[in-house]
């Protein structure tokens, strides 16, 4: 059991991060970025090319691929979201989907329709902690997801930075009124969560194959997880991830493991007619 919940902890671990990546967006800007799962996809590439291509050791090839996933999270936002800044949820909704199309296709034209595989920090070989075999990515994972809630949390409440984004998430004109320039603002939540993404990306290479399709599981699993959660609410987004990757690992080992993915999305559907809101979120009524 302890061995389930170990694998089932760190899967899970992945979807809160990429969970975080969407309830971020949608904070800022009001809209689902449906090209999240391109992402995650494209911090894989990125990893593959820098470490088998280029050649570069691991830190700094890892360094290399966050670099250009920031570079690419603010020319995201310039082409998908800023254009369409003062539109509705619609137009800026199909950008993002139309966005993530465009980086799939791009994805097979550059690297082939063929799946890639990239080597782990430390290798493939399990470790063996008493009874439990324990791969090393896994360990990997629960540190590196960790280590960026800690500092998103100091980010979000004791930076200035932090102060600016959650009021300009709650509301932009006000927040204009009180000086914070919310394009900035929000420019950088993007760049913020591509980086988030390209870490998902990095961290699900070495577990998974590399494929043009590898973020669309993911991602649907995230996305569910920020609805079990709480849609919008980040504790609910971590929450949310342990959950759904806790269900997914229980039920392919004591139900079936062809139905690991329906489990999920069971899962999402009970939540939405016990508790729309999720765990975290937060009735809302309307006056008529």
């Amino acid at each position: 059991m302890i061995q389930i919940l170990f694998n089932g902890v760190a899967m899970g671990a992945i979807y809160a991060l990429v969970a975080l990546s969407f309830v971020l967006v949608y904070n800022a800007v009001g809209v689902v970025n449906f090209a999240t799962g391109e992402v995650v996809m494209l911090g894989a590439f990125l990893g593959v090319t820098a470490l088998s291509i280029f050649e570069l050791n691991t830190a700094l090839a890892y360094v290399a691929t966050l670099g250009v996933m920031v570079v690419f999270g603010y020319v995201f936002n310039l082409v998908t979201y800023y254009p369409l800044r003062g539109q509705s949820f619609l137009p800026v909704a199909i950008s993002t989907l139309a966005a993530g199309i465009l980086l799939r296709n791009l994805a097979t034209i550059i690297w082939g329709p063929l799946p890639l595989s990239m080597s782990g920090i430390f290798g493939s070989d399990i470790w063996k902690v008493g009874d439990l075999n324990i791969l090393p990515q896994h360990v990997v994972i629960l540190v590196v997801t960790l280590t960026l809630l800690v500092l998103q949390y100091f980010l979000f409440s004791h930076t200035r930075y932090g102060r600016m984004m959650r009021a300009a998430a709650q509301d932009q004109e006000t927040a204009k009124l009180m000086g914070i320039r919310v394009d900035v603002v929000i420019g950088l939540t993007f760049v913020y969560a591509a980086f988030l993404g390209g870490v998902g990306g990095l961290l699900l290479a070495p577990v998974f194959f590399v494929t043009t399709g590898m973020g669309f599981s993911v991602v649907m699993k995230a996305f569910a997880a920020s609805i079990v959660g709480g849609f919008g609410s980040l504790p609910g987004a971590v929450v949310g991830g342990l959950f759904v990757g806790l269900v997914e690992i229980l039920g392919a080992t004591y139900i079936s493991s062809a139905f690991k993915d329906a489990i999920a999305f069971l899962l999402l559907i009970i939540v939405l007619l016990v508790r729309p809101q999720g765990i975290f979120g937060e009735p809302i009524s309307e006056n008529a």
